[in-house]
Parts: structure tokens; sequence; C-alpha cells
């Protein structure tokens, strides 16, 4: 069987192809990156499509998703791979969706009734996969929900502090995100360090070009994550805020007119890294100023770190201890700089980076960079969070038994 996957970023778009006998194997036959999707950035947005040994860098301009998506699906028809069945990743499946769910028109209905919770990432993936339904509409396709993960925070970590008939009328909750990222992740440090995952006290952070989030994951659960009842809380984002005083919203609704639309975008679209360089979303082309002294680059690389050491520091209380700390996604993986900024200065809960390992782990294979002497083990794991997503797939086709959450 031939499972498509589509996992659609704030800004990116990731593809894979599997070839799956069964949930053991499952070989990865066609694979690539949409990157800088829709963003204003310094560098421009590029596809990459890596197959058969064949590797193609297309710098092309991508306004949107489905636009990427389009250029995916032309190259699977040049290249003739005949697909059984597409999985996409959706962020926020609400009280709709607590598992993964075949496509058909009532899911369709309620996946549009998701939008507005997720409106960086919930519409650009609907929009993936209206276009993929009507390119491939023979084909079965289903969606994985990437809140399911943290299904097992404890109510006092999930429950917001607001009358309790609002909160349960709403559904206004803690769901966290980057679920399937966080699932993968937490098996590959435990498998690399030979222990078993229940045995772990875990802190992880996915430090992507879009969304970020910190996670504590306690045997192998999570037991509480930095992103909320939408991706918006937590971290400093590309294009989000992260946390901010929610009195701001009324404030500019009361005092300034704002409306209702025009805040999910400043907090959404225009907040985060862009809103404080004024120039760029992107950490690396921050990354890149540092040196010319460029002081709005100095305060939005500043904030970046100290909003993960905050979040890292936090979860090693909850958790009474940390074992490991684990760095995943683009920038987690590929930026020894922001690595090393986030771990310094942490020898008091037991954790020393070794600088020679952590600058040399950037090639996108896991690595152990912490010092010899740190009793924190500190990993570099890269994320296959379109794996999850197919061995999902499998599960709901009959032809594994496992699920993927």
């Amino acid at each position: 069987m031939k499972v498509l996957v589509f996992n659609c970023g704030s800004s990116s778009l990731s593809y894979k192809i599997f070839d799956a006998l069964d949930s053991e194997h499952a070989e990865v036959i066609l694979s690539g990156k949409a990157h800088r999707v829709g963003v204003k950035s310094q560098e421009p947005s590029f596809l990459e499509f890596h197959f058969q040994g064949e590797e193609r860098r297309d710098v092309v301009l991508l306004e949107n998703h489905r636009q990427a998506a389009v250029l995916v699906l032309q190259f699977v028809k040049w290249k003739k791979i005949e697909i059984d069945l597409v999985g996409h990743r959706f962020v926020h499946g609400g009280s709709f969706f607590d598992g993964s769910a075949i496509l058909n028109e009532n899911t369709l209905k309620k996946l549009e009734a998701c939008l507005p919770l997720a409106p960086l990432h919930n519409p650009i993936s609907l929009s993936v996969i209206l276009e993929s339904l009507e390119s491939l509409p023979d084909i079965p396709q289903y969606a994985t929900f990437d809140s399911a993960f943290h299904s097992s925070i404890p109510t006092y970590a999930y429950t917001y502090a607001l009358p309790r008939p609002v909160a349960e009328k709403y559904g206004f909750r803690k769901y966290g995100f980057h679920g399937l990222s966080y699932a993968y992740v937490t098996r590959e440090a435990a498998r690399f360090l030979g222990i078993p995952l229940d045995r772990l006290k875990l802190v992880a952070c996915h430090l992507g070009t879009g969304g970020s989030s910190v996670a504590a994951i306690r045997n192998g659960r999570s037991i509480d994550t930095s992103m909320g009842y939408s991706p918006l809380p937590g971290l400093v984002m590309s294009t989000r805020s992260g946390d901010v005083d929610p009195m701001l919203s009324v404030y500019l609704m009361a005092t300034y007119g704002y409306h209702p639309d025009e805040l999910v975008e400043l907090f959404n679209g225009q907040s985060g890294l862009l809103g404080l360089s004024g120039y760029t979303s992107d950490i690396r082309d921050i990354i890149k100023r540092l040196s010319e002294g460029d002081e709005r680059a100095e305060l939005a690389f500043e904030m970046y770190v100290q909003r993960v050491k905050k979040y890292i520091g936090s979860y090693v209380l909850e958790l009474e201890g940390m074992d490991v700390l684990v760095f995943t996604d683009d920038i987690g993986v590929h930026n020894w700089l922001v690595r090393e900024k986030i771990c310094a200065d942490m020898e008091w809960c037991g954790l020393i980076l070794d600088q020679e390992l952590n600058h040399q782990a950037t090639d996108g294979t896991i690595a152990d960079v912490s010092a010899a002497q740190s009793r924190v083990r500190v990993l570099v794991v890269p994320t296959e969070e379109e794996r999850v997503i197919c061995l999902d797939g499998l599960r709901l086709s009959g032809m594994s038994d496992d699920s993927a959450n």
C-alpha cells in the first residue's frame, strides 16, 4: 500500500509517500518539503523533492499551501506513483474529534467548524485536503489530529480558571499541539538511550520555522504543554505572539475599535519574530543580523530564547526533575546557536552542554550533545510526524492494530 502523507506547518508543507506492507515495514519512497510558504522572508521560498536518489530544489514563489500541494501532486503524477491512501495532519479537532477519522461529507463539515480554533493551521490544512480530494477523488483519505498525545494532561493542568458554566458550555480548556511530533521523538529518545520510556522524565522542545512549543512528558505521557486552547499561547513564534496579557484584546476592541478578525491576524499573523524584528518571521534571518548590531534582532532573539528557557525551567519543577531534554523540528535540529543559548546556565538542574558536539549536530541525525558530566542527557532528535500519520492510516485501513497516538 502506498500512503501519501501531507503535513502542513504554518509556513511549510512536508510530504512523504510510504510503501507500507504493515506497521513494521513502511519505506519512504518520496519525500520533500515546501519552505517559507506564504511568509515574508529575506530568503526565497522553495520546494524539495527526494526520489530514488534524485534530489531537486525548485526555487518558486509559494503564496499558499494549496499551491505547494498542487506542485507535489503534479510531481507524483509525473513519476507515475499510484497512491492507495492519503493522510493529512489537522492540528485542532476541538470537541468533534478524539482520534483519526476517514474523510467524508460529514467529516468535512466538522473540519470546517474547527477552522477558527487554529487560524494559522486549520484553514491551510483544509485547503490541502480539498486540493487532494479534487486531484485524487477515488482515493480514501483521512485526517490525524495533533492534540491526541496531550489527552493525558491532568485536569488541573488543562482546566482554565473560568466560571465552570462558561468553560463547559464552550469547551474552553488546554488542548496542546505538536502531539504527533512528541509521540515520535519521545519513543526515539528512549530507543536511542536504551531506557524504557516509562522510566523517563523528559522535556521536549519542538522548535519549528513557524510554530513552536514545549512539553513536559513523564513515563511517555504528556503532563503539560505550552500551547493551550489554540496554538497561540506559549513561546515566541514566527508570527504568533505567544503569551500575552489577554486584556490586551479587550483594550484593543473597547478602546481602539479593533474587530475580532483584526485581532486574530494581529496576534497570529503579525506578531512574534515578525512583529519584533519588523522585517522577517524566520529566526534564521534574525540570527544573521545579530553580528551587525541590529538591536531589533537582538531583542527578538533574546525573547525567543528566554521564553523557551522559562518553560523548560517550569517543567523541570513540575516533573520534579528531568532526565532528558529533547530538541526537535527544523530549528531545534539544525540550529546549534539556539540550542547553545537555551542550554546556557542550566547547571542548576544538572544540564551541561558539550559545545563541540552541539556544533557538530546539524546534519539532521539523532545525536547526544550533552557533556559527559551532565546528569541530564540533551538529545537532538529529528521528528517524523509523517510516519506517525502513516501508521495511523494503516490502523484505520485494517493493516495494523497499533495506534499512532
